[in-house]
């Protein structure tokens, strides 16, 4: 699907022709609108072809006059399918001409204000709008972590009362989006750094400021996704430590009830059989036996309360 916007009061508004259109945005581009793209603007096919792998990392990248900047953006999956909620994905940021163009294959919310034309007015370049996409971009980055800090301090609560294998399932799900989020953002700092010294950048002389104002926001998104990876990475040892220890402590209540149950387990083996025992003529022996065990067993039990196995 492709967009087209055009500038008008310092605010995006919708374009009907690429020739008036100031910012093309595509999501999820078919073949034949990717070949377009590639004729009318001259576009090197890995400019496109290299945002269709997931894993690609954030870079800087010069063809013929056309500039590729590659960042790594935040997604959440709100479906329940979901293995991982919380990942990263590749957007591209080509500069064409007097026209930039974005460009995913991957559903995110960075872009939907300036989509959805509700965003600030701002003095819109083809600079200045890059940095507002990086701005937007830690800015979700805090927005995820946030509800990755809620859900853990949840998953956490639920924990206390049962340890079962789903929190756990959840929280190495958490701990994952974490390390994505981490690479990311290290990926991103270094190209906002080198996007900083570049010569395309300065021929804006009032961005300066903006990536100084990216660049702090990135840092702050990268301390706190090592803050909540050192959390979360201490509650999963503690869990398991936790679940290790209840794990023996019900082996050794097991072991007690085995032991206890044993003793009238033997008396009976033993007087079943088949040969002279003592008391086998005495009209009372069942009873003196049973209490006998009844006795043996309690006096077992006691033992154990005062090791406190029971």
């Amino acid at each position: 699907m492709i967009q087209l916007f055009k500038i008008a009061n310092q605010k995006f508004t919708p374009a009907f022709t690429q020739d008036e259109a100031f910012w093309i945005n595509v999501e999820n581009p078919t073949e034949e609108e990717s070949k377009a793209l590639m004729e009318r603007y001259d576009l090197a096919e890995d400019f496109i072809t290299d945002l269709q792998d997931a894993d690609e990392n954030s870079r800087m990248e010069y063809d013929e006059g056309n500039i590729l900047i590659i960042l790594r953006v935040p997604l959440y999956y709100r479906h329940q399918a979901a293995n991982i909620s919380f990942t990263t994905a590749p957007l591209g940021v080509i500069i064409v001409e007097d026209k930039i163009i974005t460009l995913s294959f991957y559903d995110n919310e960075v872009l939907t204000q300036y989509i959805d034309c509700k965003h600030r007015p701002f003095r819109i370049t083809q600079q200045s709008f890059l940095l507002q996409i990086a701005l937007r971009t830690s800015i979700y980055y805090l927005k995820f972590l946030k509800e990755i800090n809620r859900r853990t301090t949840r998953i956490e609560n639920e924990l206390h009362q049962s340890m079962r294998n789903k929190e756990l399932i959840q929280l190495l799900s958490l701990e994952k989006s974490l390390v994505y989020f981490s690479t990311a953002l290290k990926s991103n700092e270094i190209i906002l750094e080198r996007l900083q010294r570049s010569r395309w950048l300065q021929q804006d002389p009032e961005a300066d400021d903006l990536v100084e104002d990216v660049i702090i926001e990135n840092k702050q998104a990268i301390e706190m996704t090592n803050i909540h990876t050192s959390i979360m990475s201490g509650t999963m040892d503690a869990f398991a430590s936790i679940i290790s220890n209840n794990l023996n402590v019900r082996m050794k209540f097991l072991a007690a009830v085995a032991f206890v149950l044993m003793l009238p387990t033997l008396i009976a083996s033993i007087y079943g059989m088949n040969i002279p025992l003592p008391l086998q003529d005495n009209p009372y022996a069942f009873a003196i036996l049973m209490g006998v065990s009844i006795v043996l067993s309690v006096l077992l039990v006691l033992y154990f309360i005062r090791k406190k196995l029971f």
